[in-house]
């Protein structure tokens, strides 16, 4: 709700009803002089037009709509906002997140599996303010999209910026954990952790997943896997970003599991299987709470005035109801 600074400004919208009333008493009328030219016997002036008399109507909503606003904008309301100020560090969570061709499939609640994690990832920074986020892009090669930053505004366009098959057409989860924890080992925070979004089996790179998983566990930094995706064969539309050309057929979503699981166990972490938008989103969830630390913060509060804006409206209406009266009516306000 917003508060108003100068509240008393209100009382001039007495003014509306007790002009109303005024002229309705004919103590307060528009000053009139009726002049006859000649005597012309014939019938009286009618203004048949309903758009004419429409255009009235509306002429006379737009003008007391206006002067609403203006003595709203008299009243200089404020809204305040509140937001945290983190004054101690939270956890850094670095995710890992497959952008292969088959990322592309269309089988969690009717979207992408890319963008079930993109949505997912989105609920999970939103809970966990205090938290540094970032992201690493995984396919045939890996790439640090965003380190780990408070920023989430700059963590959110760079998930947003995530596209499947820049990074080549397989899976290298090994060179995807250990650039992971390259940029992890160094951080101060007092808990880290890396979250692996994929659908596949690792097929490139040449590090060993169990090898980054190893590295991960010996540098205190948890390891998190999700599964994503359907088993069976489902169908896949699939346009490379570098070539433009369309791949369309089938693709057999069968892999094992247990790789997965056992990176995650080797590096104190769990891994999940997700076939749903809610088992992705329940898995995030779970994450975000493993790891959550206790911050301290204090709260920051910002006001934004919204007077000028009012007033501006007002003007507009103002000069809408003015050109209705005086260009198309052709009347005297």
């Amino acid at each position: 709700m917003p508060d108003f600074q100068n509240p008393a400004a209100f009382l001039l919208l007495l003014f509306v009803p007790v002009l109303y009333l005024l002229r309705w008493l004919g103590i307060f009328s528009r000053i009139s002089l009726p002049v006859t030219f000649a005597d012309w016997g014939g019938r009286a002036f009618e203004w048949k037009s309903s758009l004419r008399n429409f255009a009235s109507h509306v002429s006379r909503v737009l003008t007391i709509a206006a002067f609403a606003l203006a003595i709203a904008g008299l009243a200089d309301p404020v809204v305040y906002h509140q937001e945290k100020v983190y004054t101690s560090r939270g956890a850094d969570v670095l995710f890992v997140v497959d952008t292969s061709p088959s990322m592309a499939v269309k089988d969690i609640a009717g979207i992408s599996r890319l963008d079930a994690a993109r949505r997912a990832i989105r609920t999970l920074t939103a809970d966990n303010g205090g938290f540094s986020f970032g992201l690493v892009a995984m396919a045939s090669e890996a790439a640090v999209v965003v380190p780990p930053t408070t920023d989430h505004d700059i963590f959110l366009s760079r998930l947003d910026s995530l596209t499947v098959g820049n990074l080549g057409d397989g899976s290298a989860i090994g060179t995807g954990l250990s650039t992971a924890v390259y940029h992890l080992v160094s951080s101060s925070a007092p808990k880290k952790c890396i979250v692996l979004i994929t659908d596949g089996e690792n097929n490139a790179g040449s590090i060993h997943p169990e090898t980054a998983a190893e590295l991960a566990g010996k540098n205190n930094i948890q390891l998190y896997t999700l599964g994503i995706g359907t088993r069976g064969t489902v169908p896949l539309d699939y346009v490379d970003p570098k070539t433009g050309k369309v791949y369309s057929g089938y693709l057999d979503s069968n892999f094992d599991p247990t790789v997965l699981k056992q990176l995650a166990l080797s590096a104190g972490g769990r891994y999940y299987g997700v076939q749903t938008i809610g088992e992705l989103a329940n898995a995030l969830s779970a994450i975000g709470h493993d790891v959550n630390v206790v911050q301290t913060y204090h709260l920051k509060t910002s006001s934004e005035r919204y007077y000028n804006r009012l007033l501006l409206a007002s003007a507009v209406l103002f000069v809408l109801a003015w050109f209705i009266r005086r260009i198309y009516l052709q009347e005297f306000m």
